[in-house]
């Protein structure tokens, strides 16, 4: 139900931007996360909007962004300055509940996942 796009092959110091958009219903109610997995890593947290505002992980902090888009139905991740230790498969998640989190066991619903591969 909830389809992850946009990574692919990029430069450091390129951008690129996820989408992350669910079929059948709206996002609006829903605490959103991004999460990302290298290989060999533990998934990790990467980013989470909810109703009362952002959260970014500090590897990330000042380059990637989430935000909502306006159709209630998706959500971004923005980007930037992207490094290689960026690479991973990016993962997004919802959370009925509303409060999601920094956890990965915080969200009910997950993407399929997407690659993002940043050559140095």
């Amino acid at each position: 139900q909830l389809q992850a796009s946009g990574g692919g092959l990029v430069q450091a110091g390129g951008s690129l931007r996820l989408s992350c958009a669910a079929s059948g219903r709206t996002l609006s109610d829903y605490a959103m996360g991004w999460f990302r997995q290298a290989p060999g890593k533990e998934r990790e947290f990467v980013a989470y909007i909810r109703w009362n505002g952002v959260s970014h992980a500090d590897s990330v902090k000042g380059r990637f962004t989430i935000s909502r888009g306006n159709a209630k139905n998706t959500v971004f991740l923005q980007m930037n300055s992207l490094k290689p230790e960026d690479t991973a498969v990016y993962y997004c998640a919802a959370d009925g509940s509303g409060v999601g989190g920094s956890s990965w066991m915080g969200y009910d619903y997950w993407g399929q996942g997407t690659q993002v591969t940043v050559s140095s």
